[in-house]
């Protein structure tokens, strides 16, 4: 079986079985790409969000028995427009898939785009959403395997492997990281990062980051991320050469391929499933434009079952479950998320304050303009001008802090009660090791 996550499709062999697709944002887009990969797709599901769009889509050579749209409680904020995550609607694209007549014989495919990174851990200011998308599609994940079906998860995680919510995924639910599988010392970051230079490693080439590293963003053959100069010149037709060997300092791995179905004994039987392969693709060039397919480089993974789980482990395509988070962890967790919480509660005061203020302000240039009259209709007209304006953007922030920052800390508060449960039955179950 094969799984992908990518953005668009072109000639590949082994054709694919299994496609994630994100950003993609228009419903003409998805039927375009429907309409060029049904002869080895022939199923597939275009999912709505958000207010402009999930930009998910799920394509498959079985059919869809069932779907669903899951949106993640915590997904950025509204005040951030110029960012977008809010209003794309983030969330998981779930399909049920079955691939052949056993019962068992089923894949939940998950695939989502987590919330975008704007600064670097732990200092990154939308790390709380993350780590509780993280979280949620863990259990999601979870819950199939409960089921005894094979997991898929696959996306852009916005995460490089040395992140929290990356250990967090593999902690919660019994899934690898395939390319970890097959590449158990590739990087863990870009070559830049504090903790990838921790490893003492050389950096890297281009051509090590996308067969070694699995690079698939900010690497030196993906036009969109080059310089502004020489984008500018391939717009001009100038195109650029670029040689594997050069330095590769910011390649960096956010794009990912779960798979998993059990590995938790002796609650889960042993994993029936092996990578045999992985790669990075869509690495071609537009034809007429020369730019590169995507912003981000798609993953590649061959799976299969196996015959024993020794088979598996001989042939190195198995990775070992991720460790169960300490009692620690998960109070870094809540920390976290109280921080957040702190902040949000001061931004609601004075986003209510405003408001308050705003009405008090309207109300008096109200007042102004009954005492100015005819006498001086400039002063009216001024007044007018300001008490609309100032009234919209009390409003504005009045729907803010008493509509969506309750709903948000609402949630926050689901999410520390989940954390908090887990971390009661890890200290449970250490207790019960002692005794």
């Amino acid at each position: 079986m094969g799984a992908r996550d990518t953005r668009n499709e072109t000639l590949a062999s082994p054709a694919p079985e299994i496609v994630g697709l994100q950003e993609l944002w228009t419903q003409a887009d998805y039927d375009s790409i429907r309409s060029q990969t049904q002869h080895i797709l022939p199923y597939g599901k275009f999912y709505y969000g958000g207010i402009f769009g999930a930009g998910l889509a799920i394509l498959s050579k079985w059919p869809l028995e069932e779907s669903s749209m899951y949106a993640y409680p915590l997904n950025g904020r509204p005040t951030a427009f110029f960012r977008g995550d809010w209003y794309v609607g983030k969330g998981v694209a779930c399909a049920r898939i079955r691939f052949g007549a056993d019962a068992s014989d089923v894949a939940e495919v998950f695939c989502t785009h987590l919330h975008a990174p704007y600064e670097r851990e732990p200092n990154d200011s939308y790390i709380c959403h993350r780590t509780a998308q993280a979280w949620e599609i863990a259990k999601l994940m979870r819950g199939a395997a409960e089921r005894g079906h094979l997991v898929i998860g696959l996306g852009d995680f916005n995460m490089v492997p040395s992140s929290f919510a990356h250990r967090l995924i593999r902690a919660h639910s019994p899934v690898k990281d395939v390319w970890q599988a097959m590449h158990p010392d590739s990087s863990v970051a870009a070559a830049i990062d504090p903790v990838e230079k921790k490893r003492g490693k050389p950096v890297p080439s281009a051509e090590f980051n996308l067969t070694e590293n699995g690079a698939t963003c900010d690497g030196r053959f993906n036009t969109w991320r080059w310089e502004k100069e020489d984008q500018k010149r391939l717009e001009k037709g100038v195109d650029r050469v670029v040689d594997g060997l050069e330095p590769c300092p910011r390649g960096k791995r956010l794009d990912y391929i779960f798979v998993g179905d059990g590995g938790y004994a002796p609650l889960f039987p042993p994993a029936r499933w092996r990578v045999l392969s992985t790669s990075i693709s869509m690495t071609e060039r537009h034809p007429t434009l020369r730019c590169s397919l995507s912003d981000h480089f798609a993953v590649e993974a061959v799976i299969t079952r196996a015959g024993s789980a020794g088979e598996g482990e001989q042939q190195g395509g198995y990775a070992a479950p991720g460790k169960p988070l300490t009692p620690e962890t998960y109070d870094e967790i809540i920390a976290m998320i109280h921080t957040y919480v702190a902040r949000e509660r001061s931004q609601r005061r004075w986003r209510m304050a405003h408001f308050i203020a705003s009405v008090i302000v309207s109300i008096g240039c109200m007042v102004g303009v009954w005492w100015t009259g005819d006498h001086l209709p400039y002063v009216a007209f001024i007044l007018l001008f300001v008490s609309t304006l100032n009234f919209g953007a009390g409003i504005l922030d009045g729907l803010i802090g008493g509509l969506f920052m309750s709903s948000e800390l609402r949630a926050l508060k689901e999410f520390e009660w989940e954390v908090r449960n887990a971390k009661q039955i890890v200290e449970a179950a250490g207790g019960k090791k002692l005794e």
